[in-house]
């Protein structure tokens, strides 16, 4: 793997967007995405996926709007917010969501921030592991830019990926926050992308091609299957409905030309916050405070023969380890030749491997 430096790959990512006409503020809190993406060990959802999901649906197309102002739609509850983000960067949104969705759980125990007509905000595990080392339970989900995934049952390709992520604020427990983050699809499409970068095949009954004849060959993919059958279609079918009572657009429309002038075309986000006081009863056993009962519960569940269980987030734990240890961000020969490709089309120098 080719070492690179946090800034020089941020200052990279922050042209790239700003090329696109990106106000600054902008395009480094993509960058930042990006980085936190790599670091935790996420290659499906980095700077390369970012610039990719801009190419075809955003800045290019109308899918995306540089410099775009998000507007706060009133209403009458106190703890929940909804906004417009007028299709601004996903990145900035859904930073600035969490920073909202956290200010209104220290005033009422919970916040929320349900956003309409967004542009993809890439990694969903980035955020929430971030709300959780500062104390939180955050949760979101999105509807995605495309819809590529098939129905449990049917032919036709009319869902996105739409991932859930959890964060839990474990490290007084763990050392790092537990962190469920998952497509409802079996694989997301940018592991689709990395696996034919990288020459790999699908696992199987991942994907079909353009006859609905399952492949596992990533050049002969033209849609996803859901994980688990009718299990990840009812996930997936959670982050839809949620964005219909948000006002999403129909799944079949999103990412593509709306079919008249009435009809949208763009994606939802749905932010929750909870400070885990409001959530607690007081009365853990064995005199335990809060945290020591998470630690116990814990500790229970990988008790004799499940010591070598994993948790969810361990492995992003374990790459960011890695990645404090390598002194930068860690990229294959394939990835980082596509970064210096764009490097090269904005008339920067190639990336300095640090070793």
């Amino acid at each position: 793997m080719n070492i690179i430096s946090v800034e020089e790959h941020n200052a990279l990512v922050q042209a790239a967007y700003e090329a696109r006409g990106f106000k600054s503020d902008e395009a480094l809190d993509a960058a930042e995405m990006c980085a936190a993406a790599t670091w935790h060990g996420n290659r499906t959802h980095n700077a390369l996926k970012a610039l990719h999901l801009d190419d075809l649906f955003g800045s290019k197309n109308g899918g995306c709007v540089p410099g775009a102002d998000i507007d706060v739609v009133e209403n009458r509850f106190s703890a929940a917010e909804v906004w417009n983000s007028n299709k601004k960067l996903g990145q900035s949104v859904a930073k600035r969501a969490f920073d909202r969705a956290i200010e209104l759980a220290e005033q009422h125990g919970i916040g929320m921030v349900s956003v309409d007509n967004c542009f993809h905000y890439l990694w969903g595990g980035g955020y929430v592991i971030e709300a959780a080392k500062r104390g939180y339970i955050a949760y979101t989900n999105c509807t995605s830019t495309l819809a590529e995934v098939v129905p449990f049952g049917g032919k036709t390709p009319t869902l996105g990926t739409n991932p859930h992520s959890w964060g839990f604020p474990t490290t007084e427990a763990l050392g790092y926050p537990i962190c469920i983050d998952w497509a409802t699809s079996t694989c997301a499409m940018g592991r689709v992308q990395q696996l034919k970068r990288e020459g790999k095949e699908l696992p199987p009954m991942a994907a079909v091609d353009a006859d609905g004849n399952p492949t596992t060959d990533p050049n002969q993919v033209a849609a996803l299957l859901p994980f688990g059958a009718h299990k990840g279609y009812g996930l997936s079918l959670i982050n839809e409905i949620t964005g219909a009572f948000i006002g999403g657009s129909l799944p079949a429309h999103r990412g593509r030309t709306s079919p008249s002038a009435d009809e949208k075309n763009s994606t939802s986000f749905f932010f929750q916050i909870i400070h885990p006081d409001a959530m607690s009863g007081g009365a853990f056993a064995a005199g335990r405070d809060q945290a020591g009962n998470v630690k116990a519960v814990i500790e229970n569940i990988l008790g004799p023969g499940n010591e070598n269980c994993l948790l969810p987030g361990q492995l992003e734990a374990q790459a960011a380890q890695e990645s404090e240890k390598a002194g930068g961000l860690l990229f294959s020969d394939a990835e980082l030749a596509e970064l210096n490709e764009i490097a090269e089309a904005l008339g920067r120098p190639a990336l300095t491997v640090i070793s």
